[in-house]
């Protein structure tokens, strides 16, 4: 059923790169082209250093680009000749305008349905909703894509088709799904095109794990996902200020409630915070969503989940604060890791934008590194969060970005990590300590970090969830 189809996505980001790229690799016989109107960005995909990171990505790209996978700026001809378009575009959260700071901004969504509509003036073609857009988005699509195709022969189908990708691990999760989600309409036409859309899929995913729904279930089963793994999240770290409160350690905690089958293990890790650009968006997006439609618990109960969040960034920088004497002004502080999680490149919504700020503004000298982000991100970052022209001056004069953690850490009077990155484990703290002011502090926002060692080293070390010499000391 999917023999001889082509596929046209509709954004070259974090999700149409590698979803489209994969799908060519497992279906030789598809066509698959990858539209973006950003120039830079498609060189970026037709060059060997591509625009983003993502483990296992470059040899999949090199191994079908050029052969069944192509990017490009051109869009007409393509998307005349498509049977599927997928609309794989940023839908940030609003700005300005009804719904600030909580709805998701569509314009670039209804933006790509009017110029599908332009374009596609005769044939049936399949439009899949791979961005993540607010319950009956759908209905939009439909609605724009009608009224601007009145008098051509072009008939739509709209799909719902969210993607469960994890920034560091997407290609594993495009390879081995959990599950296909694929929501369409209940009539002879929709369902033909949702079971078009699962036969690209059973390329190589087993049709058990194919689930087929209606559009609005879909819709929103992308955004109650997102929700539920930043809760579980946002819970623990709830627990962990307990922990440090108590003497308690987060991570025996952590372990002892996820052997509970009913519960499990994962997203118990407790850190200085969830980042990304699918978690606070989504949770927001369902806040406006229940305040919309007057559920006013509902949005609150999840608000929660973001303000819990918020909570930790803002307690771990005070913590630091606090530590230092109550000052960091003039102190040289190592942020080791400025992803918001390991093996990405990513910093939308990191947590370390946050706490450089707050170090910024106390006055300190913020000396960052991080192997997968460029240095133009993060004064980009810094400059866009920081609103106080004054201080956004000041950020050439207190920021340095190293190319290694030891020259991050070298005479510096503390160490901040904020993200898990594997190469922080092994690094030689004994010699980073020796070069570093003293009393030396250290502050593990990831607990990635053998506490005990470091305090034999000299460290005055503090890690999130872990629990203070002194509220265990009676006991041992």
């Amino acid at each position: 059923m999917s023999e001889g189809l082509k596929i046209l996505c509709i954004g070259a980001g974090y999700v149409g790169g590698p979803t489209m790229a994969v799908i060519a690799d497992k279906c030789p016989h598809i066509k698959v082209t990858v539209y973006d109107f950003n120039q830079v960005r498609i060189d970026q995909w037709n060059s060997d250093v591509l625009p983003i990171y993502e483990p296992g990505l470059d040899e999949v790209v090199k191994r079908v680009r050029g052969k069944n996978l192509f990017f490009t700026t051109e869009e007409h001809p393509h998307m005349e000749e498509a049977d599927i378009i997928f609309i794989s575009v940023n839908t940030p959260t609003k700005t300005y305008g009804m719904g600030k700071g909580r709805a998701a901004d569509l314009k670039y969504i209804e933006s790509a349905a009017r110029r599908i509509a332009e374009v596609v003036k005769t044939g049936s073609k399949i439009i899949v909703e791979k961005s993540t857009v607010p319950v009956r988005c759908s209905v939009a699509i439909r609605t724009i894509l009608g009224a601007c195709s009145e008098d051509s022969g072009a008939n739509f189908q709209i799909l719902s088709n969210p993607e469960f990708l994890a920034e560091g691990t997407a290609m594993n999760d495009l390879n081995k799904p959990d599950r296909v989600l694929i929501g369409g309409g209940d009539d002879e036409a929709g369902q033909a095109a949702v079971e078009k859309l699962a036969s690209v899929y059973r390329n190589w995913v087993p049709d058990s794990q194919i689930i087929r729904t209606n559009l609005w279930s879909s819709e929103l089963s992308k955004l109650v996902a997102n929700a539920f793994l930043a809760q579980r999240i946002s819970s623990i770290n709830a627990i962990s200020a307990v922990c440090e409160a108590t003497g308690a350690d987060v991570s025996e905690v952590a372990r002892a409630v996820g052997k509970d089958t009913r519960i499990g293990p994962k997203f118990l890790q407790a850190s200085v915070g969830f980042g990304g650009s699918c978690f606070q968006k989504d949770i927001l997006n369902l806040v406006y969503l229940s305040e919309c439609l007057g559920l006013e618990e509902v949005a609150q109960y999840w608000k929660s989940v973001i303000d819990i969040n918020e909570y930790q960034k803002r307690r771990f920088a005070q913590k630091m604060i606090q530590t230092m004497f109550d000052t960091v002004s003039g102190k040289k502080i190592a942020i080791l890791g400025f992803a918001f999680k390991k093996d990405t490149g990513d910093t939308r919504e990191t947590c370390a934008i946050s706490i450089c700020a707050t170090l910024i503004e106390e006055g300190a000298f913020v000396h960052i590194y991080d192997p997968k982000v460029s240095k133009e991100q993060m004064l980009a970052d810094l400059d866009a969060f920081i609103e106080d022209p004054a201080l956004k001056e000041r950020i050439p004069k207190l920021v340095t970005v190293e190319g290694s953690a030891v020259a991050a850490c070298n005479d510096a009077h503390s160490i901040a990590v904020l993200t898990e990155w594997d190469e922080f484990k092994t690094l030689n703290f004994e010699e980073i300590y020796a070069k570093m002011k003293k009393p030396a502090f250290l502050f593990d926002g990831r607990a990635i970090l053998d506490v005990n060692t470091l305090r034999e080293i000299g460290f005055d070390v503090f890690a999130i969830g872990k629990p203070d010499p002194s509220l265990t000391s009676e006991y041992y």
